[in-house]
Formats: C-alpha cells, structure tokens, sequence
C-alpha cells in the first residue's frame, strides 16, 4: 500500500475521534488568567496538577480543540489542569519553568521550538516532574528525556499531501508558513515539496491577518503559474481565501488541520481537503498518560511516538464531521 493510501486509510478510522474536535473547536477559551483550568472527576484517585503549556497564539482556535481534549481528560482523571501559552520560544520555556517551581504533579508542553524550550525541559525532567510532548517536536522529545510524544509525522503528512497534489496533477504549489522558526510547520511545507517538486514557500506572519492576506494576494497575482495553494492552520486557511478572491486567481486552496469554518469551507467548496492531526485527541492523550503515570505507574507509547494523524478530510467525510458539529 502507498503511503497516501496509509494515510487515507487513517481518515475513515479517525472520523469518531475527529468528531469530537468538531464539536469542541467552538466557545474555546484562549489562555487561563488565573491558571486554573479543569479539575474533578471520577477517576477515584488523588487529585493531582497537570501544566498544560502550548505555543499557542492568541485567537488560534485551533487550540481550542486542543485545550478541550484536556480538559475531558482532567475531569475524568481527577486533574487540576493549569493551561497557559506563548508563541515566543523563550517566554513559553519560562511557563515551564513556573511550573515546575509550583511543583506540579506533571507537565505536558508542544516544542515548535525546541531550542528555546530544552533547557527548561531538561530541568523539569531532572526535577522528577513526569513530561509529554504533543503537537509539536516529534524529532527532540527523547532527547529531553520527554516520556512520550502524541502528534503527528510532520514530514510525513506533508508528504502524503504533496502525493495527494501529485494525483490531482497539480501545476505549481504554494505553501505558505505563518511562523518562521516553527520546525513542525518547515517539515510539513518540506514534505509537501519531497513529494511535489513543484513547490515554493512563502512566509507570513500569521498573528498579522492583514498580512497573511496580502502576502498571498500578491504571489498569486505575480505568478500565474500558481495552480494551488496550501496553508498549515485553518485560520490562514479562511484569510487564504479572501487572497484567492482578491487576486482573480483560480488556484485551489487546501490546508492542514481544522476549526468550524474550515469545515464548512470544506462543504461549500472554498477548500478542497485538509490534514487533520486531531489535536482534541493529543490533549487528550498527552493528560491521561501523565494521570496513568503518576498513578498507575504506567506508560504510553513504549518509547515511539503515538500518532493522533494525519487523516484527509474532504467533501466525502466532511458531513459526518458538521453533524455532530451541529449536536
């Protein structure tokens, strides 16, 4: 089997557990003033303080998605979570640092950049502070010592999309990175390109939509030879479209993971498909391994990373996904 079909594959397997990111992507909160998050439930074990820590950049709903798989796993483990997030490198390592001086129970932090973030891993690690990775990092966590990893291959998902372009006889991508210095989001536009030669990067800067807009506006309108487009985050995905509009271009646009108007551009149209990574399920997971080990003594993983994606999502299962969106 090829690896775009592998990955296909995964899309059908995966709709339940995608589902419930649909559902939870809306009315998500953004960053917690008080650090206070979730906490109760009927685990019937000790209550016990996870340290949720993203790089999360404000407005992202995408970590909505994220942040909400947590939290079920909190109320169901009996876990005080503390969720806070920085897209800054430095600041975000500082956050683990404060959690690791309140002396909380477990930490479970995304590594985009994991140069800025290892020193203060390293340290909440040799603290005997349990940690996870999710999202992000999947080529650093062991070296940090990280128990486990729950995301997605990077590379791997671009390059199942970057066959996905070579099948739909694509004629020039342009994939369009919204955080430089991101090594998932670098991975993914470098898969897409090992798979489909055709391909060029562009960055923007994703907390600036007036940018992101007419950064895309303008390489659509220089070249004409742009038969397709791909962003790395839904909310680049909806600015992404309004550039398309603009330009008079009739490139096609897809992009990689979801919130509720990529969803419903998928249905209507204005996106073609999108790589999910289910990041409900990464929050999900990345909490309840560290319950399992500071209670049971267990671990996930046997030391290989658990895959949450990627999954294709497109006009053949995206009802699926706005039905229970709709519950």
């Amino acid at each position: 089997m090829s690896r775009i079909s592998r990955v296909s594959a995964v899309a059908t397997s995966a709709v339940a557990a995608l589902a419930l990111a649909a559902c939870s992507s809306s009315g998500g909160k953004q960053e917690d003033e008080g650090g206070d998050g979730a906490s109760g439930g009927g685990a019937g074990t000790p209550e016990m303080t996870v340290a949720l820590v993203t790089h999360a950049a404000p407005g992202d709903t995408f970590w909505d998605q994220v942040r909400a798989g947590a939290e079920d796993a909190a109320k169901k483990d009996n876990v005080k979570l503390e969720y806070t997030a920085d897209p800054d490198g430095a600041r975000q390592s500082t956050l683990v640092q404060q959690a690791v001086d309140k002396k909380v129970d477990g930490i479970a932090v995304t590594l985009a950049k994991p140069d800025a973030m290892e020193d203060n891993v390293v340290k909440a690690v040799e603290a005997d502070i349990p940690v996870v990775a999710l999202n992000a990092g999947a080529d650093a966590w062991k070296d940090m010592g990280v128990l486990s990893f729950f995301g997605q291959d990077e590379t791997l998902a671009g390059e199942a999309a970057g066959d996905r372009f070579t099948d739909e006889k694509a004629g020039k991508v342009l994939c369009v990175i919204h955080e430089q210095g991101h090594v998932g989001l670098e991975a993914r536009c470098k898969g897409v390109a090992n798979k489909f030669k055709g391909t060029e990067k562009v960055y923007v800067k994703g907390t600036d939509s007036a940018n992101v807009q007419s950064t895309i506006t303008a390489k659509l309108q220089q070249d004409k030879d742009i038969t397709n487009v791909i962003t790395l985050g839904a909310p680049m995905a909806m600015i992404a479209t309004k550039s398309i509009e603009e330009a008079g271009s009739e490139a096609k646009l897809a992009t990689f993971d979801l919130n509720d108007e990529a969803l419903q551009a998928i249905k209507d149209g204005k996106i073609e498909w999108a790589v999910d990574q289910q990041p409900y399920v990464q929050g999900y997971m990345a909490v309840d391994s560290l319950w399992l080990r500071v209670q049971k003594g267990a671990s996930t993983g046997g030391g290989e990373p658990v895959y949450t994606g990627p999954a294709f999502i497109d006009d053949a299962n995206v009802d699926i996904l706005l039905e229970q969106q709709a519950k």
